[in-house]
């Protein structure tokens, strides 16, 4: 440091006076970490250009098929989708029911994630680049999310056991873009529809999934070459690179990307006076839309028939395609069927508002039966899962005297 002295009451000779000292100002400390994270921030910058360069090559090849490398995060951050898979835990309350039948498990918790809410995202479906999504423990919190958080959802459930899963971009016939999820089994791939619980195999006729357009895991993005994208003639071994383009190169050592998801998910009760209240406004509801939407024609309600479709509601929930029925049951249900021809059906849906509930059995027209005399049984179950993720059942059924 230089200290500079004047002296200004000198009259012969002033002069400027100068010293050198040492003094301790502070100093600046360069942390190891601060230099690693410089170095990953130019690393992230790479990944981020090849993958707009990977999406940019592929569309040139197949510009309809859908392709998603990176993502905005719910803090507004583009991230790698790599990132947003990893074995996360389900409720264990689903852990529990069938404790040693896997197979009956698995459909449990694809059921469970087909009940959170659907949001359709608020920008362009084209512009699968600047979409938005939420970590896997987010949207279970919120109780809502989009087609791929559904798939990641499941996808993440279904590595938390140990199966090989990967997430898969598409579309279908009757969502338009779509999201699943592909397994892999010992002799075939399974296709997870996460919005509705329902599982395809790759030769069903009956799925409706049309182009296999790419996947993704934790460690890679594939984009499907092959000419023919339908699923039935894709060929599932993305490790040939003469179907499928890969976004990252092999890692011999296996490194990845940190994942974005939580270490795991820690889950809520939901609240069951709350289910019970929802239940009633539901019912009450329904009944008097239902006396609303025929107002020239009297609405009788029958309470017998209503009493056992509430007893048959709560095991339609768990069922695993029958569903058994007390003989006392069976022998009211009999009597009925001597005096009245019945017709009805059970309705399921995830719970988002009552409206949403009163809108579904509108749309079936069961009101507007003209028969004489007709006779109306109503029947409301709701069943709670966790995090106030809610599976209601009506059942609703017309019941008109033999003549």
């Amino acid at each position: 440091m230089l200290i500079e002295k004047h002296e200004d009451h000198c009259l012969q000779s002033c002069s400027n006076h100068t010293y050198l000292r040492k003094n301790w100002l502070g100093s600046i400390v360069f942390p190891f970490s601060a230099l690693l994270q410089q170095s990953e921030f130019s690393d992230k910058i790479d990944v981020l250009e090849r993958a707009q360069n990977f999406q940019k090559n592929c569309k040139a090849m197949f510009p309809d098929r859908r392709l998603i490398t990176t993502v905005f995060n719910d803090e507004g951050i583009q991230t790698l989708v790599t990132r947003y898979i990893k074995a996360l835990n389900p409720p264990q309350q689903l852990l529990d029911i069938f404790l040693h039948d896997s197979n009956a498990t698995l459909d449990l918790i694809a059921r469970f994630v087909s009940l959170i809410p659907f949001m359709p995202d608020t920008l362009d479906e084209n512009d699968d680049g600047y979409d938005i999504w939420m970590t896997s423990e987010r949207c279970i919190s919120l109780a809502i999310g989009n087609k791929e958080e559904h798939a990641i959802l499941l996808c993440n459930f279904f590595l938390y056991f140990g199966k090989k899963a990967l997430v898969l971009l598409g579309t279908s016939m009757l969502e338009g873009h779509a999201a699943y999820v592909l397994t892999q089994e010992t002799d075939e791939f399974l296709l997870w529809n996460p919005l509705t619980g329902q599982c395809h195999k790759q030769f069903d006729p009956f799925c409706p999934l049309q182009s296999v357009d790419c996947l993704f895991d934790d460690g890679n993005v594939w984009f499907n070459i092959q000419q023919n994208n339908t699923p039935m003639a894709v060929h599932f071994d993305y490790s040939k690179e003469n179907f499928w383009k890969h976004l990252l190169p092999k890692d011999p050592q296996g490194t990845k990307a940190q994942s974005i998801q939580p270490t795991e998910i820690i889950y809520s009760d939901t609240d069951k006076s709350m289910v019970e209240d929802i239940k009633s406004r539901i019912e009450s509801t329904l009944k008097h839309k239902i006396m609303e939407w025929r107002p020239k024609q009297p609405t009788r309600w029958n309470r017998q028939c209503s009493s056992i479709l509430r007893q048959i509601l709560p095991k339609l929930e768990l069922g695993t395609g029958s569903i058994s029925v007390s003989s006392e049951e069976e022998s009211e249900f009999e009597r009925l069927l001597k005096i009245y021809w019945v017709a009805g059906f059970p309705l399921q849906m995830p719970y988002t508002d009552v409206q949403s509930v009163v809108d579904v059995v509108y749309q079936t027209g069961i009101h507007a039966s003209e028969f004489p005399q007709t006779e109306f049984a109503l029947a409301v179950y709701i069943h709670p899962y966790p995090n106030n993720i809610l599976s209601v059942w009506v059942y609703v059924a017309s019941l008109a005297r033999h003549q």
